[in-house]
């Protein structure tokens, strides 16, 4: 054993040195204006992920394994919330949170073929997608273009006695107005999952996004808070719907022993389910029509190194999109995000759109800054119903867009965003915003 722990810690040192060589210059690399290139979002990291990674990879548990076990329980306890699940993408985590809403568990509450689900069309697809996916009805409300979320205004305008939910994105890691939207669903005693994803350190009446609804989900996508490669979470303080995303996380089994191992409820040959035989094994029962969307120990070993990390990540997107809101915040061609006064957002991005000032179009601008190598993105889908996956669904059965999509559409084609990562420095901060600032320049219509 000892031969082993020594071999150990000399790859573990290795690896740290290897960073040093390997990553550390491009993480540490100069920034020269025109020439590097600013993207959106990327990974910021450093040996400890490597080791973290390299570690677990000896174990070769291979499956989640202890680092998941870690992750879970630090995660929960900063977001303080009882159940944290990690699953394979934060796509996933939005599959498994409404899925659990359909669980016959739930009874007369349970969300059956044809409920409704008040959502919005402005958004990433895979906070609908699911909706749709489980045979449910999404209802699209409008946003509030200051905020590019829900209007809270419009809910009620799109209850029927089929609602059963809302479920609604924290877009670009602005909280929606959850005073209002708490409200609402109390009011008609709905169901809300938070798609936090882009969200992970905000808060709102100083209470973490994500937490206040029935189900709150993550992704550790690369661009994300933090980052795992691919990973997800979903958390909730019901143990019931915890139970039941477990089901539906592995496989739908209905045991609830972690991977290798058996009988941690001590009765696993000794019980009778439906209709099987008496003492029929446990650990091949099945509750639900599940999936397996579990994930690797190895990715698990990056994010716990990522959580360290999560506090100073959140001031950093902070304090970035701060500088970019006060080096454009006297351009009238551009419409700048708000706030709520409740809420503290954790920013994902920058979202710029166009006013009536502009003598320009978004395509004409986000080209422009293309060119000088700063990376744009239009806001998700825009109108997601708008796309072609919406061409084989009937208007008014299998979707109803209640009021108009008006301030979306508008999103849609002249919004756009640009990151604030913590990867960012103030000279690529003030580099993006000399480069817009000398376009609207140009375009002669700059009035200080």
């Amino acid at each position: 054993m000892d031969k082993i722990k020594a071999l150990h810690d000399e790859i573990i040192a290795k690896v740290k040195a290897y960073y040093e060589l390997a990553h550390a210059p491009a993480q540490n690399a100069p920034f020269v204006p025109g020439i590097s290139r600013i993207n959106y979002a990327g990974r910021v990291f450093d040996d400890r992920e490597l080791t973290n990674l390299v570690d677990s990879s000896l174990e070769f548990w291979l499956t989640s394994g202890r680092y998941g076990a870690e992750f879970e329980k630090r995660l929960a306890a900063m977001l303080n919330i009882k159940f944290v699940l990690l699953v394979n993408s934060g796509s996933s985590a939005n599959l498994l949170a409404f899925s659990a809403l359909t669980s016959p568990l739930l009874k007369e509450r349970r969300i059956k073929r044809g409920d409704e689900v008040i959502t919005v069309a402005c958004g990433f697809p895979t906070t609908v997608a699911p909706i749709i996916q489980c045979g449910a009805v999404p209802v699209f409300i409008d946003v509030d273009p200051a905020t590019a979320n829900l209007a809270a205004d419009q809910l009620e305008l799109a209850l029927s006695p089929r609602t059963r939910a809302v479920m609604a994105a924290h877009t670009l890691g602005n909280p929606f107005d959850l005073n209002a939207v708490k409200a609402f669903c109390a009011r008609h005693h709905l169901f809300l999952v938070e798609d936090n994803c882009d969200a992970l350190g905000s808060t709102y009446n100083g209470k973490l996004t994500g937490t206040w609804g029935d189900i709150g989900t993550s992704s550790f996508y690369p661009p994300h808070h933090l980052t795992m490669g691919e990973g997800g979470a979903v958390y909730t303080d019901d143990p019931l719907l915890k139970k039941i995303m477990l089901s539906l996380r592995d496989w739908g089994r209905d045991c609830c022993c972690p991977p290798g191992a058996d009988n941690t409820c001590g009765s696993r040959f000794s019980r009778r389910f439906g209709t099987l035989p008496d003492g029929y094994d446990h650990k091949y029962v099945y509750s639900h029509f599940g999936y397996n969307l579990k994930i690797s120990d190895m990715q698990a070993a990056v994010g716990c190194a990522q959580l360290d990390k999560l506090p100073l990540f959140v001031r950093r997107r902070k304090a970035n999109f701060q500088r970019l809101y006060d080096g454009l915040k006297d351009l009238p061609q551009f419409l700048l995000p708000k706030k709520y006064p409740e809420s503290d957002p954790a920013w994902f991005g920058f979202l710029l759109t166009l006013s009536g000032e502009a003598a320009f179009s978004r395509n004409d601008l986000t080209r422009h800054l293309e060119s000088h190598n700063i990376q744009t993105r239009n806001l998700f889908a825009g109108n997601l119903t708008r796309h072609p996956c919406f061409e084989a669904l009937e208007a008014g059965a299998d979707y109803r867009v209640a009021g108009t999509l008006e301030n979306t559409d508008n999103l849609m084609n002249d919004a756009f965003w640009i990151g604030v990562y913590p990867g960012m420095n103030d000279e690529k901060l003030d580099y993006m915003i000399s480069v817009i600032r000398n376009y609207v320049m140009n375009k002669g219509m700059f009035r200080p």
